[in-house]
Parts: C-alpha cells; structure tokens; sequence
C-alpha cells in the first residue's frame, strides 16, 4: 500500500514539474513574442487611448482649421498643411497678440507621447500634466510659437518624424513673410518623444555625417536656431526600463532588440559635435539620459544648462515635470532658467 501511496505521489510531482515547465515556457514564449512584436502592446495601448488624445495617422486636420483670438488674446492660425508627403503634416502657428507684424524670435515645438499617440492640440498623454499651458506661457513670453504634428507607429517608424521636421521647416522658410515669422531666430523645443525629435534635430543641423545617416538634406543652417530645449528626452536605450524600450523599440523597428547600429543612429547623443545647438536639458524621468547629454555637450564645449532636481535638490519629478509651472514652485523655477537662457540666446542674435 505504502509503495501505491508513493508512486502515486510521484506521478503526481512529475505531473506538477511538468506542468510548471510548460507554464514557464509559455510565458518565455510570450514574453519574447511581445518583445520582439512590441506593436501588440502599443497597440493595445493606443485603442484605449483613442478618443482622448489623437492616436490616427490622418492626412486631414484633426479639427476644423480657424483663425481667431483665444480668450488669453493670443491669436492662433490652426491646421496649416506643411507638407503632403506624410500624415498628421499639420502645424499651428500662435502670436502673443491680434499683432501678427511684430518681429519676434519663433519657437517651434514637438509634443510628446510616444510615438503612438498625442497631438499638438492635446498635448502628451504620457506627461501628467497640461503641456498646452506651458505653451501659451512661452508665448506670452515673447515667441511666436509653432506646434508641430508627425506620422505615429504603427505605420510610419524612426527617422519620419525627423524627416517631416525637416520638412515643416521647409514650409515655414518658404512662407515666413506670409506668416509674419522671423526664421533667423529660432528656438526647438520638444518634450519627451519630441524631445528626442528636437535632439535629434540638433545633430541634423549641425553634424552632415548624422544628417546623411538620417538621409536628411537640412533646411535650417545653425546659425539660424539659437537654442534647443530638450525636456525628458529617452536616449540613453541601453538603460531604458523595459517599459521605455517597448515604446522606443517599438518605434524604432517593431522590437525592443535593436542593434548597435540602430542604437547608435537613435541615440544622437554619440553624433554631438562642438557646433551642436546652445542647449536646456531637463531632466526627470529620463535625468540618466540628460546627464548623458549634459556629460557628452560639456565634453565638446557646447554651452547649455542642465536643470536636474534629483541632483539639485534630492527630489524627484514627475515625466515633463516644466509644464506644471503654473501649480509647482520646482517646475516654475525650471521654468524660468529655461526662459532665461533661451531669451539670452535670442538675444546675444544680431539678427
């Protein structure tokens, strides 16, 4: 009886080993389908993100184009088509006030969300807070402020949002009279996805062997963009969270397994020359990337200001952390120092 009771026994912890094993490869298998298929998770990410923030690729605007004064006074020309050759090739163009005429230094913008959602109307689904705001406090500051949209995974992947870039400064060169836009004084700023745009942009400017890389013939020359402001920019792949390289990856080539060469053609901070764009660099999230900028910038001799509150202050904020400048003494000091420094760039200009 004793010896039925054990081979039963047996049976049955064999049968558990078994079971375990296949349990475990199974989740192996998934584990590796959906990291070499990242578009499954995004996916999912973007059907229920649709309906609050933008996740379409559309060659239409997503709203109805107007000209018109918003409550703050500021005057906004919405929905101007910058190019045919890629969906979401809209941009607005906004002025402190009803007079269009004054010459002012240009702002352009890229907004966040990475790569699969977001607009320049409703901000970073990403970001906690209303990057919109912070918009129109630039502007207020002085800036005609171009918010410019680009194509999203799945269809369209890494470099085309740098490429429609490139183009929508095509366009606004060859419309800058009709727009009343000075492009001889230029700020880039982009946050988190259009942080990494507006880095990258950074490298297309001032680096040919990054711009043929990208096979991007550049449309602004350096001396033309006084600064950038990169604020939270993923960079640095080899030390993404596997959140992080989900969304990167995935934009990148479909997989969070890229090779040294596609980490090497994303990540521009190993493209940064002496003649690199006068940078902000605002760190949170990403605060390891941003010193990797600020580590790699400094070794060239590229002026710029690293605004770090981990490293500042031992506090941690959250992703994109300026645009709450309205309601955080920390996001409006940061606010500030990046005001400063841009307005100082804009203004050491002869333009």
């Amino acid at each position: 009886m004793n010896i039925v009771k054990e081979n039963k026994k047996h049976r049955l912890l064999k049968g558990l080993l078994i079971a375990l094993i296949v349990i475990v490869a199974l989740a192996i298998g998934i584990f590796f389908l959906l990291m070499t298929h990242t578009q499954i998770i995004v996916g999912a990410i973007q059907n229920a993100s649709q309906g609050i923030v933008n996740t379409k690729n559309l060659y239409e605007p997503l709203h109805e184009p107007v000209q018109t004064t918003k409550d703050n006074g500021q005057f906004i020309i919405t929905e101007i088509r910058y190019s045919d050759d890629y969906p979401n090739s809209f941009l607005d163009i906004t002025y402190p006030d009803e007079n269009v005429d004054v010459r002012r230094p240009t702002m352009i913008y890229f907004h966040g969300g990475g790569f699969f959602g977001g607009s320049k109307c409703d901000g970073d689904p990403l970001a906690e807070t209303d990057a919109t705001a912070l918009l129109d406090d630039i502007c207020r500051e002085g800036f005609n402020l171009v918010n410019i949209d680009y194509a999203l995974v799945p269809e369209y992947h890494f470099p085309t949002p740098v490429i429609q870039a490139n183009e929508a400064f095509l366009f606004l060169m060859d419309h800058a009279e009709e727009y009343h836009l000075d492009m001889e004084q230029i700020v880039i700023m982009g946050s988190s996805a259009g942080a990494i745009i507006t880095s990258q942009i950074g490298s297309v400017i001032t680096n040919p062997e990054y711009a043929a890389t990208l096979g991007i013939d550049p449309a602004l020359k350096p001396e033309q963009v006084k600064a950038l402001v990169i604020d939270d920019a993923p960079l640095a792949y080899d030390k993404f969270s596997i959140g992080t390289k989900v969304l990167v990856g995935n934009y990148v080539k479909g997989s969070i397994f890229l090779s040294k060469e596609e980490i090497r053609k994303y990540n521009n901070t190993m493209w940064v020359t002496k003649d690199y764009i006068p940078s902000v660099l605002l760190g949170s999230e990403y605060y390891v990337d941003m010193r990797e900028m600020d580590i790699a910038l400094e070794g060239v001799g590229v002026e710029h200001e690293l605004v770090d509150p981990l490293a500042e202050l031992n506090i941690e904020m959250p992703h994109c952390f300026v645009a709450s400048e309205r309601a955080d003494e920390i996001a409006k000091e940061a606010y500030d120092r990046m005001i400063s420094f841009i307005k100082q760039k804009v203004g050491d200009s002869d333009s």
